[in-house]
């Protein structure tokens, strides 16, 4: 029996589509073994969205080969579509595979086997036009969430990303295979659906239409379309369970859909809807289709219908050109929106984007200060969320207990980290929790029912 070992770098989607992975190679035979483990194959699923993650790949890939110098060694996924030539001329490396080759991988292995060549399998960027669908998953590592991918790529072209490049032209996972995973992991089990894409909010939304499954009709208010086709449907379904969504764009999801998705009583009170600047100069630069004020309306929409609601976003610090006072309003932003949690990024030149031939790029040494400051910002206003929450009953999803502790630790539907008394039978299970009193990384709390 062949032994497998996976390593995967990067988004949630990289992590599903390992998943789907590790299903077919079982289902051909193979076992799968820990990525530090003797492995026949080491699959490494790559990722590209800064230079810290390609050196992560590069630095893997070595690694494997020391545990098992006769390995077949697969590079698939975001690096080996961007730099396939890079990925291949790594001493080790057996087969390359972009994007939209990871469903043959099992063919692309056994073919090697046999001819020893190595093999690159790879098509130009703007040939992934084409959803891939790669099966229905029935299990995840996470015994209680788990991951669908609803939507493949990006045309929005951000000036720093080089994810269009990577993973293509938008299109969208048909409405009945997703209804017909969300099913299977129901019935395993799982309690949390979470939506997510390349750029989630643009499900349905292909070539600038806004769109929907059956007919093509925006002007009709009444006519659910873009994401909401999904929401509407696993809402549906029967089942103790809940869903949440990805990461948002917040000039696709907009006060105005926002408003729609509302209503839906399966959907978390939670949305990780992705700023990158508070400054309205430097999202111009960005190429980021909204301003501080369209953002800053969608907060307030979403925290008048919940004062509670969760928003966490992510944050790009020292991008070319940006101004102490560009800073300073990413600062403030922080401040006046409230969030639940913020992801800070350092700016990290891609070749290939407009923002790599910028002008004024940002020291590394104004870059790092910038990305302190902003964490134990971030991390201040993380813990005002929390006090303003105390007091208030959520719905938690118990996910795991601590001997040690004898304490459970889970997630609210709003995105805040939870322990509290119980036993290890209550795992897997939802809880009505009083939050009580600041904790670790997040809050103690009591279960109410």
């Amino acid at each position: 029996m062949m032994k497998i070992a996976f390593h995967t770098l990067g988004c949630k989607v990289n992590q599903y589509e390992t998943q789907a992975l590790k299903e077919k190679f079982l289902q051909r035979g193979y076992e799968i073994v820990g990525e530090n483990d003797f492995a026949d194959v080491y699959v490494i699923n790559t990722c590209t969205v800064t230079g810290l993650s390609d050196r992560k790949s590069r630095q893997f890939i070595r690694r494997v080969k020391k545990i098992n110098p006769d390995s077949i060694t697969a590079v698939i996924g975001c690096y080996a579509q961007v730099s396939p030539d890079e990925a291949r001329s790594i001493e080790g490396v057996n087969i390359v595979a972009g994007t939209n080759e990871k469903n043959k991988l099992p063919d692309y292995i056994e073919a090697y086997a046999k001819t020893k060549g190595v093999d690159c399998h790879i098509r130009e960027w703007d040939q992934l036009t084409e959803y891939e669908e790669t099966g229905i998953i029935t299990s995840m590592d996470s015994r209680t969430r788990a991951f669908i991918k609803i939507q493949e790529g990006c045309d929005r072209f951000c000036s720093y990303c080089i994810i269009p490049y990577a993973r293509g032209t938008v299109r969208s996972r048909g409405k009945e295979e997703i209804v017909k995973e969300a099913e299977s992991l129901i019935g395993q089990g799982f309690k949390e659906l979470v939506l997510t894409g390349i750029n989630t909010a643009l499900y349905g939304m292909e070539k600038g239409k806004i769109c929907n499954t059956d007919q093509d009709n925006s002007e009709n208010p009444d006519m659910i379309y873009g994401i909401e086709i999904i929401v509407n449907a696993l809402n549906e379904l029967p089942g103790d369970f809940r869903i949440r969504l990805g990461s948002l764009e917040p000039n696709v999801i907009d006060v105005d859909y926002a408003r729609r998705l509302l209503k839906y009583e399966r959907l978390c009170p939670h949305m990780h809807l992705s700023l990158q600047s508070g400054s309205d100069r430097i999202l111009k630069e960005m190429n980021r289709i909204y301003d501080r004020k369209d953002y800053l309306q969608l907060v307030h929409l979403l925290k008048e219908h919940d004062p509670g609601y969760g928003i966490t976003t992510d944050i790009i610090v020292g991008f070319p050109g940006e101004t102490e006072e560009d800073y300073g309003e990413s600062r403030s932003m922080i401040e006046q929106a409230g969030f639940c949690k913020v992801h800070v990024f350092k700016y990290s030149k891609r070749e290939g984007t407009r923002a790599a031939e910028m002008k004024a790029h940002i020291s590394p040494e104004v870059k790092a200060r910038r990305s302190v400051e902003l964490i134990r910002i971030s991390d201040t206003e993380s813990r005002r969320f929390y006090k303003r929450n105390l007091g208030t009953a959520r719905r938690v999803l118990l996910e795991q207990y601590d001997p040690k502790t004898g304490l459970l630790e889970g997630l609210t539907d709003n995105y805040i980290k939870v322990y509290c008394k119980g036993s290890e039978n209550r795992c897997n299970t939802f809880a009505d929790v009083r939050l009580i009193e600041l904790y670790r990384d997040g809050v103690k709390g009591e279960v109410i029912g």
